[in-house]
C-alpha cells in the first residue's frame, strides 16, 4: 500500500480516536481489497436495512470518482477515438476510472423470486454463488454480526475461495468465524454502530482510490 493511501486510514483514526482499536483490521482489509483489484477481482457488498443502504453507498464511491477525477488511461482514450470517434471526446471528458463493485441488495426481481421459490435467507448467498469467483472480496455488513442472510453469504464465499471482510459492532457476532478480517467498531448500540460504519468505509474507499488513481 502506498504511503499516501495509508494516510486516509490514519486520518480516520485522528478524526475518530475511538476507532484506534480497529486500526490493524482496517489496514488488513485495505490490503485485501487492493490485492483483489490488482488481480482483476471485484468486491461484492451486502447488508440489511441501513447496512443495505451502506452497501449501495460503497459501490457508488468505488465505481466512480470519489475525490479524484480518475481520468481514463491514454490507451483507452485512443481506443475510443479509433472505434467511436463521434462520441469519443464526450466519453473521455466524462467517464471515470472504476473499481468493480456490486451491491447484492439491488436485484429485487431475483431475490424476491428466489425467496418465494427457494429460501428467503439465502438470497445473498445465491448471488455470491452466481457472481463471485476466487480472488474476489465479499464486504459483509451487519451491525449485530448475526444477520442470517449475511452469514450464509459469507459461508458460501469462503467455500468459493472469496475473501470475506466483515463490518460489525463491538462483538462481531457470529460473522467473525467466517471473516478473514472483521472490523468491529466500538459500540453495541445499532445507530451508533452505523454512525461509525460510514467513516470507516469512506476511509477504505478513499484509500483504494488513492492507491489506483492517485499520484505515483
Amino acid at each position: 500500500m502506498k504511503t499516501s493511501s495509508k494516510e486516509h486510514l490514519m486520518e480516520l483514526v485522528r478524526r475518530y480516536p475511538a476507532l484506534a482499536v480497529c486500526e490493524a483490521d482496517l489496514e488488513q482489509a485495505a490490503e485485501m481489497m487492493i490485492a483483489c483489484y490488482r488481480q482483476g477481482g471485484k468486491v461484492l457488498v451486502c447488508g440489511n436495512g441501513g447496512s443495505a443502504a451502506d452497501s449501495l453507498h460503497i459501490v457508488g464511491e468505488l465505481m466512480k470518482g470519489f475525490i479524484l477525477p480518475r481520468k481514463l488511461k491514454p490507451e483507452l482514450q485512443e481506443k475510443l477515438r479509433s472505434t467511436c470517434p463521434e462520441m469519443a471526446e464526450y466519453c473521455i471528458a466524462n467517464l471515470q476510472g472504476a473499481l468493480p463493485a456490486i451491491s447484492l441488495v439491488n436485484e429485487v426481481g431475483l431475490t424476491t423470486a428466489y425467496a418465494n421459490d427457494q429460501a428467503p435467507d439465502l438470497g445473498f448467498a445465491q448471488q455470491v454463488l452466481g457472481q463471485g469467483k476466487e480472488g474476489d472480496v465479499l464486504f459483509a455488513i451487519s451491525t449485530s454480526g448475526n444477520s442470517a442472510n449475511v452469514l450464509y453469504a459469507a459461508g458460501v464465499a469462503k467455500a468459493l475461495g472469496i475473501k470475506v471482510i466483515g463490518l460489525a459492532g463491538q462483538t462481531g457476532g457470529k460473522m467473525v468465524q467466517w471473516c478473514d478480517v472483521c472490523i468491529k467498531v466500538p459500540s453495541r448500540v445499532t445507530f451508533k454502530i452505523q454512525e461509525y460504519h460510514l467513516p470507516v468505509y469512506h476511509a477504505l474507499c478513499l484509500c483504494l482510490e488513492e492507491e489506483f488513481f492517485g499520484q505515483e
